[in-house]
């Protein structure tokens, strides 16, 4: 006897059937995912493949440039279905084979995380690096954290690599290993909050009210996994009511963090500050059997860097110190308009033809 796919008005489920269907569901989802990633993988050999036979046909043979645009015509002849073959596309290939050559390319793309990426992922990565380290590390980094095709450009253009895990912090010293390098991975310096547009005279409140208006934006500038918990939170300590600008949620360390802005330079002082909040949110807020330890992130416009590891050698709770950065309005009137942004992006996909995935 067959298994009875739907439940009809007034019987009587099965024993067993919600959890048959919850797998069964699981297992489709899974093997759809597969299907996509095998399909995935598939296309980057072949591509890779192409790029490496235009590649060695030039280099042995002396093949011109005009291959290329011949190859192209002809592909698309014989395919007239299949995307992924204009002139465009089969110059990104011979780049592909030239960035990742036999070794590279088997290691990233075919045995480890990098067949993961979409074909639009890699052409970003051909297009803004130029050494095979940095494209290696963004490649790994975009599998990892899900990157959009435009949070990977943007986390290369504000230069990433650089800014991830390098803030001055205590947590070597306050918290034990591996979680003080799990920690500092949580930092950048300078944080990078071009989402923002700020004129004149700007206090503190007002910085936050912008981070809070464009909030998706500002959790990525803080980095993945962050989740927002509140702003001005407040805490209760005796007769005393202390305020936090930022209360952010690592859910991938289950980790408070616990954010100050001052719009000045660095001043001892608000490290005092920023400890005390820490250490309350730790106590009142921390589940110890389920959450790491608390740390904060003092954001200011700038500071001696002596002074700042000093001050953070003398402070008791984990925290870092970095800086930020955001556009003014003259440097935000330098950026192309919008609308045509968008009507060259159209009129660039209308010639494109590349394929469907990414």
């Amino acid at each position: 006897m067959g298994l009875v796919s739907t439940v009809r008005a007034g019987e009587l489920e099965p024993a067993g059937y919600a959890a048959l269907l919850a797998d069964l569901k699981v297992r489709v989802r899974t093997s759809q995912v597969r299907a996509v990633r095998a399909a995935n993988t598939e296309l980057l050999a072949l591509y890779w493949s192409i790029g490496r036979d235009i590649l060695t046909r030039q280099e042995q043979d002396g093949w011109g440039a005009k291959v290329v645009d011949r190859l192209a015509a002809d592909l698309r002849a014989a395919f007239p279905d299949q995307r992924g073959f204009s002139r465009r596309n089969l110059q990104y290939m011979r780049a592909f084979a030239a960035a990742w050559p036999e070794p590279a390319f088997q290691e990233a793309f075919v045995h480890q995380a990098g067949a993961q990426l979409p074909w639009r992922h890699v052409t970003v990565l051909l297009d803004r690096l130029d050494e095979p380290g940095l494209r290696s590390w963004y490649a790994a980094a975009a599998v990892e954290h899900g990157w959009s095709r435009n949070v990977l450009e943007h986390q290369i253009m504000t230069g990433l690599h650089a800014r991830a895990g390098a803030a001055p912090s205590n947590f070597a010293t306050h918290l034990l290993e591996p979680d003080s390098e799990l920690a500092q991975q949580l930092t950048r310096d300078p944080y990078v909050f071009d989402h923002l547009t700020l004129t004149g005279r700007v206090g503190e409140r007002e910085l936050e009210q912008a981070l809070m208006d464009r909030l998706q934006q500002t959790l990525t500038a803080f980095g993945h996994g962050m989740a927002f918990v509140g702003r001005q939170h407040r805490l209760e300590v005796g007769q005393e009511t202390l305020i936090v600008d930022l209360l952010l949620f690592s859910y991938t360390q289950l980790r408070f963090v616990v954010v100050e802005l001052k719009m000045g330079r660095f001043d001892p002082a608000y490290l005092g500050q920023l400890g005390t909040y820490v250490a309350v949110v730790d106590d009142q807020m921390r589940d110890a059997a389920q959450h790491a330890p608390t740390v904060g992130i003092l954001l200011c416009t700038g500071g001696d860097e002596h002074l700042v590891r000093y001050a953070l050698g003398a402070s008791s709770s984990p925290m870092a110190v970095a800086g930020y950065e955001t556009l003014t309005a003259d440097q935000r009137a330098g950026l192309p308009d919008p609308a045509q942004l968008n009507a060259v992006l159209e009129e660039t996909l209308s010639t494109y033809q590349g394929p469907a995935t990414g």
